[in-house]
């Protein structure tokens, strides 16, 4: 059994564990239910759209991630606790793909009338997952958020918020739920999602002048490949050790070849890395082929360290255009 499928069937361990003991008490955790201090709850799975709140709505809200912080979230499993966490909250924003099936079924077995759900992949356009190993370029075919997403017949490539532009709309999507739970201060949050989108905005045309005056436009990941939103993005072809985030922690010796011989021939001076990760793969690649290994955030997450220095999406998107600068010219 797969990681993926490990979690998932722990997860709906919980869910009906949990709803058993909650259909025992009485306890639906309504939207009546009181809050002492006023504020609305907000819960969101992974950092992007916990950071993407708290630049809306500051210490107006009650915020909770469930990823802990200094955790690979691939390697994540709901608590109980955690799901206590979104029965009982207002606004509950996650990823909306394969990797949070369990959120699913669980919201399929809760009242959930007094909450808005956000799913992200329901939000912005999709791009299909990329399936070849070895190889994630930028030829995938690109879906509008209009459309009705069927995420269990098609695979969709779930990382949205590493396209700055898809941050934009995801922060519009957050401004827009708070309002609606929340009227009194819609005006401030409306106030602050243009400024933060501002920012945003910044960043994605920073990021565009970088490859726009680039000597080359490849760059290699000897890691699994979670950027390819941001790599359609900015018009960047790519070659990665594992395509999409792959279960697999090792690389077959054909791919770390191939992507030797890449980076040897084409003179490549940076093989990226995911943040979180162990980076031997990178290492292998740096070593034999002779470029420096360099960390590409994919913003999943960060330590507890960046944090509490009260680093951001932006800010960790900003160490990736310094990195894009190295590996490009």
């Amino acid at each position: 059994m797969n990681s993926r499928k490990r979690r998932f069937t722990a997860a709906l361990i919980f869910a009906m564990v949990l709803s058993a003991a909650l259909l025992g008490t009485g306890c639906r955790f309504s939207g009546d239910v009181k809050r002492d201090d006023g504020k609305i709850r907000v819960v969101t799975t992974i950092f992007p759209p916990y950071d993407f709140v708290r630049q809306v709505a500051g210490d107006l809200v009650t915020l909770q991630m469930l990823l802990p912080l200094g955790t690979e979230s691939h390697s994540y499993e709901p608590t109980p606790q955690d799901l206590v966490a979104i029965q009982n909250c207002d606004v509950f924003i996650y990823i909306g793909g394969e990797s949070d099936q369990w959120v699913d079924e669980f919201l399929e077995a809760i009242d959930t009338e007094h909450m808005t759900i956000i799913s992200m992949l329901d939000s912005v356009g999709t791009i299909l997952e990329e399936t070849d190993e070895g190889i994630a370029d930028t030829g995938g075919h690109s879906h509008g958020s209009d459309e009705d997403h069927d995420h269990e017949q098609e695979e969709y490539d779930e990382h949205v918020w590493t396209d700055p532009d898809n941050a934009i709309q995801l922060t519009r999507v957050i401004a827009k739920a708070l309002s609606a739970h929340d009227p009194a201060h819609s005006s401030l949050y409306e106030k602050n999602a243009e400024a933060y989108t501002a920012r945003l905005a910044q960043l994605d045309d920073a990021l565009h002048k970088i490859v726009e005056n680039a000597a080359r436009r490849v760059i290699v990941f000897g890691d699994r490949f979670p950027m390819r939103y941001f790599a359609e993005a900015y018009g960047l072809t790519c070659y990665a050790a594992f395509s999409g985030c792959a279960s697999d922690t090792e690389a077959g010796a054909a791919v770390i070849a191939s992507l030797i011989d890449r980076v040897r021939e084409e003179q490549i001076p940076v093989v990226f890395h995911m943040e979180l990760s162990s980076g031997k793969i990178a290492d292998t690649i740096c070593e034999e082929g002779g470029a420096v290994k360099r960390q590409l955030n994919s913003c999943h997450n960060l330590t507890k360290e960046q944090f509490d220095a009260g680093v951001g999406y932006v800010e960790l998107m900003e160490e990736n255009a310094d990195a894009l600068k190295e590996a490009l010219y």
